[in-house]
């Protein structure tokens, strides 16, 4: 069982996690893409939610990602584009968890797996929405933009993660 201060270090590093995925939406939300291809994004806010999954545990990594998805909306987005993150999020950090937990697969690897989740979860929703099973011929082309976006934020994360000091995620921050 934690102690009362470990549960307060550990509630105050996922509100700064949570608010760093924040920020990192509202750039991502300024970034003018002219891809041509609608839906598709870098998930800038992915890096805080994969270190968050390998240094802390999915319970606080799924509390972070719903924190950002949540203020995201109505901040930025609006209740509609909120759907579609939770799905893309709920689904992406689901399958990253997963393949985390087997030890099989690198950050980058994992990255990448919830890159195309996260895309294939939007996708599931666009096509519920327009009831339009047709959407789906679109999701060729989000998978290569999700292993792309992927194998970019995985990167980035893996040298964040190893840059950070293991104490802030094991107790006395200092």
């Amino acid at each position: 069982m934690q102690s009362r201060t470990e549960r307060t270090r550990r509630l105050t590093l996922s509100a700064m996690f949570a608010t760093l995925a924040l920020i990192f939406t509202y750039v991502e939300v300024l970034i003018p893409y002219n891809l041509g291809i609608p839906g598709v994004k870098l998930g800038l806010a992915n890096l805080v939610i994969l270190i968050a999954l390998y240094r802390m545990d999915v319970r606080y990594a799924l509390m972070i990602d719903l924190i950002r998805i949540l203020l995201a909306g109505l901040m930025f987005s609006g209740l509609f584009a909120m759907l579609y993150s939770l799905a893309g999020g709920m689904i992406s950090l689901l399958v990253m968890a997963l393949l985390q937990r087997t030890g099989k697969f690198s950050m980058i690897g994992v990255s990448m797996a919830g890159g195309v989740s996260h895309n294939f979860g939007q996708l599931l929703v666009a096509a519920l929405v327009v009831t339009n099973a047709r959407m789906f011929v679109y999701f060729p082309v989000l998978v290569f933009s999700g292993i792309a976006a992927g194998i970019g934020i995985g990167v980035i994360a893996y040298i964040i993660n190893r840059k950070l000091p293991s104490q802030m995620f094991k107790g006395g921050i200092s």
